[in-house]
């Protein structure tokens, strides 16, 4: 009895598994894809009608183009995006390359950005390099296979070259640089006058009576934290004060970065009067970790920042910075590029500068300000 128990048996589960597969099948069956034909047959009008109406064309009626839209919501219809991008060689979609999305001002550039391709129906794929150059090698690749029609790109931290853009520039794909721009022939850098603006943050400060000034500094090899500290060294020189090394401190602007360069002012035995920190981050942190310590801000050590994020205004006293247009930087960057992309003659253009605007509020002025110069007030 056992044998033909067990012979009942396999058959049953044999059964059993026969049809599992006929159910897979046939759910596969009905889950297919929904194509054109099928809308066109469901309508009985052509399969070209119902192309034409998904895109508007103004040739098909408008009640027409209603019904195929309605059908095509109805019974599920996606578009092919991969087979469209392929005849006409192009994806709609635009890739972005920055080196942190935890960050305010980065943040505010892709909302200009945002803006701009949304409004020429073009996608944004972002990715973040965390700082590395070797993590920003890996998403300029993957952006590349995913066939990107363009690229804008803020480099890292670490970045010592461009090789890995050449697979890019090869293949004609336009590249925008925007903030920490590369020196790329062919290639778009939208950016501000950072030496200017390291220029007037300093003379602010020694038209304030600061003579010994320290300069929180990024990596020098980007441009945005050498153009600060060159401006920075000129308005020294320009004003009859030595540079001193011990006065540079090279960071990463985090607030970590910003207490450790207060904890170095400290220990100092010859302190300064006066710092000027790359970015609001550091300068936020160094304020805090100087108060700590009871060192007044400004009285003692007046402090700048720059970018003018919305911590510059709740920090006491309100901290003075250069206000970098994220926003607009990011409009421009976007529409720079589409404009490349539609041959509208900007790829001539290798550098496109940005106005700022220095913003002095208390955490510097020593002075009381005179009537012909502007500031802004901690609660305006």
């Amino acid at each position: 009895m056992q044998p033909i128990a067990g012979f009942f048996t396999n058959i049953f589960a044999m059964c059993h598994f026969i049809l599992n597969l006929l159910i897979h099948i046939s759910l596969m069956k009905t889950t297919r894809d929904v194509t054109i034909y099928d809308v066109a047959k469901a309508l009985n009008i052509s399969p070209s009608t119902v192309s034409r109406g998904l895109k508007d064309h103004p040739h098909i009626h408008a009640d027409t183009r209603k019904r195929i839209k309605a059908m095509a919501r109805e019974m599920g219809y996606q578009q092919n995006k991969f087979a469209s991008s392929l005849r006409k060689r192009s994806t709609e979609t635009i890739g972005v390359v920055v080196p942190k999305l935890n960050s305010y001002f980065m943040a505010t550039v892709i909302a200009g950005m945002e803006e701009i391709t949304n409004q020429n129906g073009y996608g944004l794929i972002i990715s973040q390099s965390q700082e590395a150059g070797k993590k920003e090698t890996g998403c300029v690749s993957t952006l590349f296979h995913s066939r990107v029609d363009g690229l804008l790109v803020s480099l890292a931290y670490d970045t010592e070259n461009i090789d890995h853009f050449n697979q890019i520039l090869r293949k004609n794909i336009p590249v925008v640089f925007f903030d920490r721009v590369a020196n790329c022939p062919g290639c778009m850098g939208i950016v501000i006058d950072n030496f200017r603006a390291g220029y007037e943050v300093t003379s602010h400060l020694i038209s304030q009576g600061c003579r010994r000034i320290m300069h929180v500094s990024g990596n020098l090899l980007r441009n945005v934290y050498s153009g600060r500290f060159e401006g920075y060294r000129q308005a020294l020189a320009d004003n009859g004060i030595a540079f001193d090394n011990e006065l540079l401190m090279v960071s990463e602007l985090s607030s970590q970065a910003g207490s450790e360069a207060a904890q170095a002012v400290l220990r100092m035995k010859d302190r300064p009067d006066g710092i000027f920190a790359a970015n609001d981050t550091s300068a936020v942190a160094v304020i805090c970790e100087l108060q700590k310590s009871g060192i007044r801000i400004p009285a003692d050590i007046a402090v700048a920042g720059f970018n003018n994020e919305p911590v510059s205004r709740v920090i006491k006293p309100c901290l003075t910075t250069v206000d970098y247009p994220a926003r607009e930087i990011g409009r421009l960057a976007a529409s720079s590029l589409i404009n490349i992309l539609n041959n509208k003659g900007t790829s001539s253009l290798s550098t496109i500068i940005v106005k700022h605007e220095l913003i002095v509020r208390e955490s510097t002025l020593r002075k009381k300000p005179q009537a012909s110069k502007k500031h802004e007030a901690g609660n305006q």
